[in-house]
């Protein structure tokens, strides 16, 4: 039996129809086909331009949506849940991105029927989030090298991760490690020369690499990863130990765990942010906000 209009959850998808969606119709197709129109009324919205997704998750939020729905990868995906973060708006997500970190760490299905199946279900928790210079992100930011191949990715015309694996073969014989000082909350300073260092709230980058094994959304807390340039006969053993989920095995890596810390480097250079470059300024004041974003999740307990 269908619930009366004013009693159904309303839920805006967001869009990003430059992702795994190529086509308006078929999307509409897979919503009225999956989604339980006696517990919910939809509405679809696609984004024009960089930043739109911003626009309407906030134009959302406003309106007291229910549910938010991000179709996209981990950049539409943080664009949706800034706006959403501390309101009492639901994130919902289908990844339909390149490396999908997010969804991945949280166990949404990555074909669209099954992610719609999960909205049905509307199991609910809230997960963490952080900002960098007041900048919100969600799964994982960091500087140096990831953040230079993030940059060089979005101006890249392929996408997909044979694609990231080429930027990162590419460059990274010429990149030079850069020096940086951490100071994090309980009074422990690392000066240090990394290639690169990631503040990972969720465990990967996406594609299965998992950067920070330990990470977890719910603890208040980042992991700070700080990774040293492996010598080029390493690198083999490098990337295995990213896809067995053991990098902090390597000798490469040294691994930190803060609520709140800061990160000084030489120069303004590009921050990546949910796999999204930003240039940002010398000095990076990084905030844990504990339980600040409600996500719809499978049924079972997330780390």
């Amino acid at each position: 039996m269908q619930q009366p209009l004013s009693e159904r959850k309303k839920i805006v998808f967001i869009v990003n129809p430059k992702s795994g969606i190529h086509k308006h119709t078929r999307f509409k197709e897979a919503v009225q086909k999956h989604i339980d129109s006696n517990k919910f009324t939809t509405l679809i919205r696609e984004t024009e331009y960089a930043g739109h997704a911003i626009e309407l998750s906030r134009e959302a939020v406003l309106q007291k949506t229910d549910i938010v729905v991000a179709v996209g990868g981990d950049g539409t995906i943080n664009e949706v849940a800034s706006q959403i973060i501390g309101s009492k708006t639901i994130l919902g997500i289908i990844p339909q991105g390149s490396g999908n970190g997010l969804a991945r760490h949280l166990g949404i299905p990555r074909m669209i029927g099954g992610a719609m199946k999960l909205i049905n279900r509307l199991h609910v928790t809230e997960i963490d989030t952080a900002t960098i210079n007041g900048v919100p992100f969600v799964s994982i930011a960091g500087v140096g090298f990831d953040a230079l191949v993030a940059k060089y990715f979005a101006k890249s015309e392929r996408r997909g991760f044979f694609s990231y694996a080429h930027l990162i073969s590419s460059h990274f014989l010429y990149y030079k490690p850069k020096k940086y000082f951490i100071e994090f909350e309980d009074g422990t300073t690392v000066k240090t020369r990394a290639l690169f260092i990631s503040f990972a709230n969720s465990n990967q980058f996406g594609y299965n690499t998992a950067i920070a094994p330990n990470a977890r959304l719910r603890d208040g807390m980042l992991d700070v990863i700080v990774v040293q340039k492996p010598g080029i006969f390493d690198l083999p053993l490098v990337a295995n130990l990213l896809l067995l989920r053991a990098i902090d095995k390597s000798k490469y890596v040294q691994s930190y765990r803060s609520g709140n810390f800061t990160v000084t480097r030489k120069k303004k250079r590009v921050v990546n942010i949910d796999g999204e470059a930003r240039k940002m300024g010398k000095k990076l004041k990084v905030k844990v906000y504990p339980l600040s974003l409600k996500v719809i999740i499978p049924n079972h307990d997330i780390k």
